[in-house]
Protein backbone atom coordinates (compact mmCIF):
# COMPACT_ATOMS: atom_id res chain seq x y z
CA UNK A 1 0.00 0.00 0.00
CA UNK A 2 1.36 3.10 -0.91
CA UNK A 3 1.16 7.15 1.15
CA UNK A 4 1.49 9.29 -1.12
CA UNK A 5 -0.78 11.51 0.43
CA UNK A 6 -0.50 14.48 2.67
CA UNK A 7 -0.27 14.26 6.54
CA UNK A 8 -4.01 15.27 7.06
CA UNK A 9 -5.03 13.53 3.99
CA UNK A 10 -3.49 10.35 5.72
CA UNK A 11 -5.00 10.65 8.99
CA UNK A 12 -8.72 11.61 7.67
CA UNK A 13 -8.51 8.39 5.83
CA UNK A 14 -6.86 6.34 8.72
CA UNK A 15 -9.93 7.72 10.84
CA UNK A 16 -12.26 6.62 8.15
CA UNK A 17 -11.34 3.06 7.73
CA UNK A 18 -13.54 1.82 10.48
CA UNK A 19 -16.84 4.09 8.81
CA UNK A 20 -15.64 2.80 5.34
CA UNK A 21 -15.54 -0.87 6.99
CA UNK A 22 -19.12 -0.63 8.10
CA UNK A 23 -20.53 0.07 4.76
CA UNK A 24 -18.66 -2.04 2.95
CA UNK A 25 -20.20 -4.84 5.25
CA UNK A 26 -23.19 -3.56 4.77
CA UNK A 27 -22.86 -3.42 0.57
CA UNK A 28 -22.08 -7.12 1.08
CA UNK A 29 -25.08 -7.71 3.01
CA UNK A 30 -27.56 -5.57 0.29
CA UNK A 31 -26.40 -8.65 -2.09
CA UNK A 32 -27.38 -10.92 1.22
CA UNK A 33 -30.62 -9.71 0.72
CA UNK A 34 -30.97 -9.54 -2.91
CA UNK A 35 -30.46 -13.24 -2.77
CA UNK A 36 -33.13 -13.63 -0.27
CA UNK A 37 -35.87 -11.36 -2.54
CA UNK A 38 -35.88 -8.33 -0.42
CA UNK A 39 -35.24 -4.78 -1.42
CA UNK A 40 -32.42 -3.89 -0.19
CA UNK A 41 -32.86 -0.04 -0.58
CA UNK A 42 -36.12 -0.25 1.63
CA UNK A 43 -34.70 -2.48 4.50
CA UNK A 44 -31.90 0.15 4.98
CA UNK A 45 -34.13 3.32 5.07
CA UNK A 46 -35.99 1.01 7.49
CA UNK A 47 -32.81 0.11 9.49
CA UNK A 48 -31.98 3.88 9.96
CA UNK A 49 -35.05 5.16 10.79
CA UNK A 50 -35.53 2.40 13.29
CA UNK A 51 -32.43 3.54 15.00
CA UNK A 52 -32.05 7.11 14.61
CA UNK A 53 -35.39 8.34 12.93
CA UNK A 54 -37.20 9.69 15.85
CA UNK A 55 -36.92 10.10 19.75
CA UNK A 56 -38.22 6.45 20.63
CA UNK A 57 -35.72 4.94 18.50
CA UNK A 58 -32.42 7.21 19.55
CA UNK A 59 -33.38 6.54 23.01
CA UNK A 60 -33.59 2.83 21.81
CA UNK A 61 -30.42 3.10 20.56
CA UNK A 62 -28.60 4.84 23.08
CA UNK A 63 -29.94 2.76 25.57
CA UNK A 64 -28.50 -0.71 23.57
CA UNK A 65 -25.46 1.22 23.18
CA UNK A 66 -24.39 1.67 27.07
CA UNK A 67 -23.39 -1.76 28.03
CA UNK A 68 -21.47 -1.78 24.68
CA UNK A 69 -19.50 1.33 25.75
CA UNK A 70 -18.92 0.14 29.28
CA UNK A 71 -17.74 -3.58 28.11
CA UNK A 72 -15.76 -1.90 25.46
CA UNK A 73 -13.89 0.68 27.58
CA UNK A 74 -13.14 -2.36 29.86
CA UNK A 75 -12.03 -4.31 26.45
CA UNK A 76 -9.73 -1.36 25.53
CA UNK A 77 -8.14 -1.86 29.55
CA UNK A 78 -7.59 -5.27 29.25
CA UNK A 79 -5.61 -5.17 25.46
CA UNK A 80 -3.67 -2.21 26.53
CA UNK A 81 -2.14 -4.42 29.11
CA UNK A 82 -1.58 -7.56 26.33
CA UNK A 83 -4.27 -9.38 27.20
CA UNK A 84 -7.78 -10.02 26.33
CA UNK A 85 -11.26 -10.43 27.77
CA UNK A 86 -13.58 -12.63 26.54
CA UNK A 87 -15.40 -12.93 29.47
CA UNK A 88 -17.83 -9.68 29.50
CA UNK A 89 -20.62 -11.57 29.25
CA UNK A 90 -20.06 -13.58 32.35
CA UNK A 91 -18.70 -10.67 33.94
CA UNK A 92 -22.06 -8.67 33.56
CA UNK A 93 -23.96 -11.49 35.08
CA UNK A 94 -22.09 -11.22 38.40
CA UNK A 95 -22.19 -7.88 38.32
CA UNK A 96 -26.33 -7.95 37.84
CA UNK A 97 -26.52 -10.69 40.65
CA UNK A 98 -24.56 -8.92 43.32
CA UNK A 99 -26.34 -5.56 42.43
CA UNK A 100 -29.57 -7.41 42.76
CA UNK A 101 -28.15 -9.22 46.16
CA UNK A 102 -27.83 -5.88 47.44
CA UNK A 103 -31.18 -4.48 46.95
CA UNK A 104 -32.91 -7.53 48.05
CA UNK A 105 -31.17 -8.48 50.94
CA UNK A 106 -29.89 -4.61 52.54
CA UNK A 107 -32.60 -2.70 54.53
CA UNK A 108 -34.84 -0.09 53.00
CA UNK A 109 -32.34 2.93 52.58
CA UNK A 110 -32.77 6.43 50.27
CA UNK A 111 -32.04 6.58 46.54
CA UNK A 112 -29.15 8.73 47.27
CA UNK A 113 -27.76 6.13 49.39
CA UNK A 114 -28.99 2.26 47.51
CA UNK A 115 -28.44 3.59 43.99
CA UNK A 116 -24.43 4.11 44.47
CA UNK A 117 -24.42 1.06 47.18
CA UNK A 118 -26.11 -1.75 44.03
CA UNK A 119 -23.61 0.12 41.20
CA UNK A 120 -20.78 -0.53 43.61
CA UNK A 121 -22.34 -4.12 44.77
CA UNK A 122 -21.98 -4.58 40.45
CA UNK A 123 -18.72 -3.42 39.98
CA UNK A 124 -17.45 -5.83 42.77
CA UNK A 125 -19.17 -8.48 40.96
CA UNK A 126 -17.91 -8.24 37.59
CA UNK A 127 -14.36 -7.24 39.47
CA UNK A 128 -14.07 -10.42 41.20
CA UNK A 129 -14.97 -12.48 37.21
CA UNK A 130 -12.37 -10.19 36.07
CA UNK A 131 -9.57 -10.90 39.05
CA UNK A 132 -9.94 -14.71 38.38
CA UNK A 133 -8.70 -14.85 35.14
CA UNK A 134 -6.39 -11.83 35.70
CA UNK A 135 -4.61 -14.02 38.45
CA UNK A 136 -4.57 -17.21 36.62
CA UNK A 137 -2.87 -15.04 33.61
CA UNK A 138 -0.46 -13.45 35.90
CA UNK A 139 0.27 -16.53 38.60
CA UNK A 140 0.01 -19.54 36.44
CA UNK A 141 0.06 -18.53 32.95
CA UNK A 142 -3.01 -19.75 32.04
CA UNK A 143 -4.62 -18.34 28.68
CA UNK A 144 -7.05 -15.60 29.40
CA UNK A 145 -9.00 -16.67 26.73
CA UNK A 146 -9.86 -19.88 27.27
CA UNK A 147 -10.11 -18.72 31.28
CA UNK A 148 -12.75 -16.06 31.11
CA UNK A 149 -14.92 -18.23 28.18
CA UNK A 150 -15.26 -21.05 30.65
CA UNK A 151 -16.21 -18.48 33.60
CA UNK A 152 -18.75 -17.35 31.28
CA UNK A 153 -20.33 -20.70 31.12
CA UNK A 154 -19.94 -21.51 35.72
CA UNK A 155 -21.55 -17.35 35.54
CA UNK A 156 -24.44 -18.77 33.48
CA UNK A 157 -24.87 -21.77 35.59
CA UNK A 158 -24.71 -19.46 38.68
CA UNK A 159 -27.69 -17.09 37.53
CA UNK A 160 -29.77 -20.07 36.29
CA UNK A 161 -29.72 -21.50 39.83
CA UNK A 162 -30.14 -18.44 41.61
CA UNK A 163 -32.81 -17.13 39.56
CA UNK A 164 -34.82 -20.52 39.55
CA UNK A 165 -33.91 -21.28 43.52
CA UNK A 166 -33.00 -18.58 46.33
CA UNK A 167 -34.00 -15.43 44.22
CA UNK A 168 -36.75 -16.44 42.61
CA UNK A 169 -39.98 -14.43 42.59
CA UNK A 170 -42.07 -16.18 45.27
CA UNK A 171 -45.01 -15.24 42.97
CA UNK A 172 -43.91 -17.20 40.41
CA UNK A 173 -43.89 -20.70 43.27
CA UNK A 174 -46.88 -19.20 43.88
CA UNK A 175 -47.93 -19.63 40.26
CA UNK A 176 -46.40 -22.46 39.46
CA UNK A 177 -44.66 -20.94 36.23
CA UNK A 178 -41.23 -20.87 38.10
CA UNK A 179 -39.78 -18.37 35.15
CA UNK A 180 -36.27 -17.18 36.54
CA UNK A 181 -36.63 -14.32 37.47
CA UNK A 182 -36.39 -12.25 40.83
CA UNK A 183 -39.44 -10.33 42.55
CA UNK A 184 -39.54 -6.54 41.66
CA UNK A 185 -36.61 -4.77 43.41
CA UNK A 186 -36.38 -1.57 45.22
CA UNK A 187 -38.20 1.46 44.04
CA UNK A 188 -35.47 3.39 45.74
CA UNK A 189 -32.73 1.98 43.42
CA UNK A 190 -34.40 2.95 40.43
CA UNK A 191 -31.78 4.55 38.11
CA UNK A 192 -32.98 8.13 37.80
CA UNK A 193 -34.66 8.95 34.70
CA UNK A 194 -33.40 11.73 32.34
CA UNK A 195 -35.57 14.97 30.78
CA UNK A 196 -38.80 13.48 31.35
CA UNK A 197 -38.32 10.29 29.45
CA UNK A 198 -40.16 7.23 30.77
CA UNK A 199 -36.96 4.99 29.42
CA UNK A 200 -33.72 6.59 29.21
CA UNK A 201 -31.60 7.19 32.66
CA UNK A 202 -28.36 7.99 34.27
CA UNK A 203 -26.98 4.51 32.78
CA UNK A 204 -25.73 6.51 29.52
CA UNK A 205 -23.85 8.86 30.93
CA UNK A 206 -22.40 6.66 33.80
CA UNK A 207 -20.80 5.24 30.35
CA UNK A 208 -19.55 7.84 28.72
CA UNK A 209 -17.74 9.01 32.28
CA UNK A 210 -16.14 5.78 32.49
CA UNK A 211 -14.81 6.33 28.98
CA UNK A 212 -13.21 9.75 29.60
CA UNK A 213 -12.21 8.52 33.42
CA UNK A 214 -10.23 5.49 31.55
CA UNK A 215 -8.77 7.64 28.88
CA UNK A 216 -7.34 9.71 31.27
CA UNK A 217 -5.86 6.68 33.54
CA UNK A 218 -4.81 5.19 30.78
CA UNK A 219 -2.63 8.03 29.23
CA UNK A 220 -2.54 10.68 32.54
CA UNK A 221 -1.12 8.58 35.32
CA UNK A 222 1.49 6.98 36.47
CA UNK A 223 -0.51 3.66 36.58
CA UNK A 224 -1.32 3.85 33.20
CA UNK A 225 1.81 4.22 31.94
CA UNK A 226 3.03 0.96 33.40
CA UNK A 227 -0.02 -0.70 32.05
CA UNK A 228 0.41 0.26 28.76
CA UNK A 229 4.08 -0.33 29.00
CA UNK A 230 3.76 -4.16 30.19
CA UNK A 231 1.32 -4.47 27.10
CA UNK A 232 4.15 -3.42 24.66
CA UNK A 233 6.67 -5.59 26.31
CA UNK A 234 6.18 -7.39 29.31
CA UNK A 235 10.32 -8.13 29.70
CA UNK A 236 11.40 -4.31 29.31
CA UNK A 237 8.60 -3.49 31.72
CA UNK A 238 9.80 -5.89 34.03
CA UNK A 239 13.31 -4.97 33.41
CA UNK A 240 12.04 -0.68 34.27
CA UNK A 241 10.63 -2.44 37.92
CA UNK A 242 7.19 -2.67 37.11
CA UNK A 243 4.99 -5.04 38.95
CA UNK A 244 4.18 -7.04 35.66
CA UNK A 245 1.64 -9.87 37.24
CA UNK A 246 0.55 -7.16 39.57
CA UNK A 247 -0.68 -5.01 36.59
CA UNK A 248 -2.13 -7.37 34.38
CA UNK A 249 -4.30 -8.65 37.02
CA UNK A 250 -5.75 -5.28 37.83
CA UNK A 251 -6.11 -4.94 34.37
CA UNK A 252 -8.76 -7.78 33.78
CA UNK A 253 -9.90 -6.82 37.31
CA UNK A 254 -11.02 -3.13 35.83
CA UNK A 255 -12.38 -4.55 32.73
CA UNK A 256 -14.04 -6.99 34.88
CA UNK A 257 -15.38 -4.61 36.69
CA UNK A 258 -16.78 -2.10 33.73
CA UNK A 259 -18.44 -5.13 32.56
CA UNK A 260 -20.15 -5.64 36.10
CA UNK A 261 -21.40 -2.40 36.34
CA UNK A 262 -23.19 -2.86 32.28
CA UNK A 263 -24.63 -5.68 34.66
CA UNK A 264 -25.69 -3.70 37.12
CA UNK A 265 -27.29 -0.61 34.78
CA UNK A 266 -29.06 -3.25 33.18
CA UNK A 267 -30.99 -4.45 36.38
CA UNK A 268 -31.62 -1.25 37.42
CA UNK A 269 -32.56 0.57 34.39
CA UNK A 270 -34.30 -1.59 33.28
CA UNK A 271 -38.33 -1.43 32.48
CA UNK A 272 -39.39 -4.56 34.81
CA UNK A 273 -36.80 -3.76 37.60
CA UNK A 274 -35.84 -7.02 38.08
CA UNK A 275 -33.31 -9.37 37.36
CA UNK A 276 -35.00 -11.95 34.68
CA UNK A 277 -33.42 -14.73 32.35
CA UNK A 278 -34.05 -17.36 29.67
CA UNK A 279 -31.42 -19.80 31.11
CA UNK A 280 -28.26 -18.55 29.18
CA UNK A 281 -26.34 -14.93 29.72
CA UNK A 282 -27.59 -13.83 26.27
CA UNK A 283 -31.07 -13.82 28.11
CA UNK A 284 -29.70 -11.04 30.01
CA UNK A 285 -27.06 -9.41 28.61
CA UNK A 286 -28.31 -9.84 25.38
CA UNK A 287 -24.83 -10.08 23.60
CA UNK A 288 -22.93 -7.36 24.93
CA UNK A 289 -20.76 -8.97 26.46
CA UNK A 290 -19.31 -10.12 22.98
CA UNK A 291 -21.00 -6.82 20.94
CA UNK A 292 -18.82 -4.38 23.22
CA UNK A 293 -15.50 -6.27 21.81
CA UNK A 294 -16.81 -5.46 18.41
CA UNK A 295 -17.23 -1.38 19.77
CA UNK A 296 -14.14 -1.49 20.96
CA UNK A 297 -12.36 -2.74 17.85
CA UNK A 298 -14.22 -0.61 15.60
CA UNK A 299 -13.06 2.30 17.90
CA UNK A 300 -9.63 1.98 17.43
CA UNK A 301 -9.09 0.59 20.93
CA UNK A 302 -9.40 4.06 22.27
CA UNK A 303 -11.47 4.83 25.19
CA UNK A 304 -12.63 8.09 23.65
CA UNK A 305 -13.43 6.75 20.14
CA UNK A 306 -15.49 3.90 21.56
CA UNK A 307 -18.15 6.36 22.65
CA UNK A 308 -19.00 7.03 18.97
CA UNK A 309 -18.02 3.55 18.01
CA UNK A 310 -20.50 1.84 20.53
CA UNK A 311 -23.58 4.28 19.60
CA UNK A 312 -23.10 3.07 15.66
CA UNK A 313 -23.09 -0.67 16.78
CA UNK A 314 -26.16 0.11 18.95
CA UNK A 315 -27.59 1.62 15.77
CA UNK A 316 -27.23 -1.23 13.70
CA UNK A 317 -28.24 -3.84 16.48
CA UNK A 318 -31.37 -1.95 17.02
CA UNK A 319 -32.05 -1.20 13.29
CA UNK A 320 -31.35 -4.62 12.59
CA UNK A 321 -34.25 -5.76 14.27
CA UNK A 322 -36.47 -3.10 12.52
CA UNK A 323 -35.08 -4.49 8.74
CA UNK A 324 -35.85 -7.77 9.79
CA UNK A 325 -39.43 -7.00 10.31
CA UNK A 326 -39.87 -4.28 7.32
CA UNK A 327 -38.41 -6.90 5.11
CA UNK A 328 -39.63 -10.16 6.42
CA UNK A 329 -35.93 -11.87 6.32
CA UNK A 330 -34.84 -14.73 9.40
CA UNK A 331 -33.14 -13.01 12.18
CA UNK A 332 -29.91 -15.19 11.19
CA UNK A 333 -29.26 -12.50 8.10
CA UNK A 334 -29.29 -9.57 11.35
CA UNK A 335 -26.24 -11.96 12.79
CA UNK A 336 -24.67 -12.58 9.79
CA UNK A 337 -24.79 -8.80 8.94
CA UNK A 338 -23.22 -7.88 12.41
CA UNK A 339 -20.79 -10.72 11.98
CA UNK A 340 -19.77 -9.11 8.68
CA UNK A 341 -19.32 -5.71 10.23
CA UNK A 342 -17.02 -7.32 12.67
CA UNK A 343 -14.85 -9.29 9.72
CA UNK A 344 -14.57 -5.98 7.83
CA UNK A 345 -13.42 -3.96 10.59
CA UNK A 346 -10.86 -6.04 11.78
CA UNK A 347 -9.48 -6.86 8.42
CA UNK A 348 -9.34 -3.16 7.70
CA UNK A 349 -7.48 -2.43 10.88
CA UNK A 350 -4.57 -3.59 9.42
CA UNK A 351 -4.57 -0.39 7.09
CA UNK A 352 -5.61 2.18 9.80
CA UNK A 353 -2.57 1.35 11.86
CA UNK A 354 -0.20 1.20 8.90
CA UNK A 355 -1.18 4.82 8.17
CA UNK A 356 -0.93 6.15 11.89
CA UNK A 357 2.23 4.30 11.42
CA UNK A 358 3.65 6.23 8.91
CA UNK A 359 2.40 9.59 9.77
CA UNK A 360 3.79 9.99 13.42
CA UNK A 361 7.18 7.47 13.35
CA UNK A 362 8.31 9.06 16.64
CA UNK A 363 4.59 8.60 18.41
CA UNK A 364 4.12 6.07 20.82
CA UNK A 365 1.90 3.69 18.90
CA UNK A 366 -0.64 3.22 22.26
CA UNK A 367 -1.99 6.88 21.37
CA UNK A 368 -3.01 6.04 18.04
CA UNK A 369 -5.57 3.02 19.22
CA UNK A 370 -2.70 0.33 18.75
CA UNK A 371 -0.17 -2.09 19.92
CA UNK A 372 3.71 -1.94 18.84
CA UNK A 373 5.06 -5.52 18.85
CA UNK A 374 8.24 -6.00 17.31
CA UNK A 375 7.92 -2.50 15.82
CA UNK A 376 4.40 -3.56 14.25
CA UNK A 377 1.56 -1.64 15.24
CA UNK A 378 -1.16 -4.46 15.90
CA UNK A 379 -4.90 -4.66 16.72
CA UNK A 380 -6.81 -7.66 18.20
CA UNK A 381 -7.64 -8.76 14.74
CA UNK A 382 -3.94 -9.38 14.08
CA UNK A 383 -2.34 -10.19 17.37
CA UNK A 384 0.50 -12.48 16.95
CA UNK A 385 1.54 -15.04 18.65
CA UNK A 386 1.72 -14.39 22.49
CA UNK A 387 5.25 -15.19 23.08
CA UNK A 388 6.20 -12.32 20.69
CA UNK A 389 3.84 -9.86 22.82
CA UNK A 390 6.18 -10.82 25.35
CA UNK A 391 2.96 -12.01 28.10
CA UNK A 392 3.01 -15.17 28.06
CA UNK A 393 5.34 -16.01 30.87
CA UNK A 394 5.34 -13.98 33.83
CA UNK A 395 8.12 -16.36 35.44
CA UNK A 396 10.19 -13.41 37.08
CA UNK A 397 13.42 -15.45 36.90
CA UNK A 398 13.37 -15.05 32.78
CA UNK A 399 15.88 -12.53 31.22
CA UNK A 400 14.52 -9.13 30.25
Amino acid sequence: MTFDLTQQQRRILAYSIPVLAVLAALLFGAVMLVLLGANPLEGYVEMFTGAFGSGDALVATILKATPLLFVGVGIVIAFRAGVINIGAEGQMVLGGLFGTIAALYLPEMPSFIIIPTVLVAGIIGGGLWGWIPGSLKAYFQVNEILSTIMLNIVAVQLMSYLLRGPLIDPAEIERGTRIPQTARLTEAADLPLLFGSDRLHIGPVLAVLCAIAAYYILWRTPFGYRLRAVGLSEHAARYAGIPVRRTITLALTLSGALAGLAGAVLVFGSESHRMVTDGSTLGFTGGAGFNGIVAALLGGLHPLWTIPASFLFGGLIVGGQALQRAVQVPSALIVALNGLVVVFVVAADRYRVKLLKFDEQGQEAGDQGAMVVDGEPTALGSLPDPELAGTDSFDTKDPP
